[in-house]
């Protein structure tokens, strides 16, 4: 499987995701681009966040060719793990395809949410793990079909950030950095 996931050759709106029930236990399975359409399924879903030493986050900037919320600042990578496959497992996987670097990943915890995008009218119906792991002294070399920019933040600037101009970004971004940021004490 991870050969699949790694080819950028793969559309991946025809890749399968697991739907899950309303306390997050697996019921079935569909395509991304089902999972997405309006009203949106609720489905298993990851958002991965890495802090550096000084306990800034890496954003990256969807790229325009997203098919939801192209060009808004997120999370470092998110994506969706295979039906019944490992959520740490496909979010390392996704960590090297969409910014070209690896990190020791946990789990910081979950929560579920609802967004249609204005733009595309597609659904983001999701059961998101969060997971969070610490990157120092490597670059990122992000996936131009993936990735337009990224940037390194400091989570007090980012919360005042979304508050000011919440368009700017995904919008799950500020509940994940709230569950990262609780499970994350920067290094001294």
């Amino acid at each position: 499987m991870t050969d699949t996931l790694a080819n950028p050759q793969i559309d991946r709106e025809t890749l399968d995701v697991e739907l899950v029930d309303d306390e997050g236990r697996a019921v079935g399975s569909c395509q991304v681009a089902q999972a997405h359409r309006a009203p949106g399924l609720l489905h298993r879903a990851f958002s991965v966040l890495l802090f550096d030493r000084s306990g800034r986050v890496l954003l990256q900037q969807r790229a325009l060719i997203k098919t939801r919320f192209p060009g808004r600042w997120s999370n470092t990578c998110c994506g969706h793990p295979a039906p019944g496959g490992s959520v740490i497992e496909a979010a390392g996987v996704r960590l090297i395809e969409e910014m070209g670097v690896r990190a020791a990943l946990t789990e910081a915890g979950v929560f579920r949410y609802h967004a249609e995008d204005p733009a595309s009218g597609r659904v983001e119906h999701e059961w998101d793990h969060v997971l969070i792991g610490r990157l120092d002294d490597i670059d990122p070399h992000p996936h131009p079909a993936e990735v337009a920019d990224y940037a390194w933040v400091d989570p007090v600037e980012l919360r005042a950030a979304l508050a000011d101009d919440a368009d700017s970004y995904s919008p799950w971004l500020g509940s994940a950095l709230d569950i990262a940021t609780a499970a994350v004490q920067p290094s001294t």
